[in-house]
């Protein structure tokens, strides 16, 4: 990890588009601000996690939903060319 000492109105500078200044300091708290491209997405750390672990949560596959789309796809490759719906549900 880099580590840099910066006063209040001072700044770093990220690549080419990302400035980050200290506004503040006080006690054990910094305020910060950032200037970034808007297409950037910026967070504090705590709540990346938490985005993050909801987006691994939603993308996990139910076993039960993907062993019932495995058998609706079967009963489809099934159907004869031309058969319809109320033909599945004959057989």
């Amino acid at each position: 990890m880099l580590v840099l000492t910066r006063k209040p109105g001072q700044s770093i500078i990220i690549g080419e588009e990302i400035i980050i200044t200290v506004l503040e300091v006080r006690g054990d708290q910094v305020r910060l601000g950032v200037q970034a491209p808007r297409e950037l997405p910026i967070h504090r750390e705590e709540v990346y996690n938490l985005i993050r672990s909801e987006n691994i949560a939603a993308v996990r596959v139910d076993s039960r939903a993907l062993n019932g789309l495995g058998k609706l796809l079967k009963k489809e490759e099934e159907l004869a060319p031309g058969e319809d719906e109320a033909a599945r549900e004959v057989k």
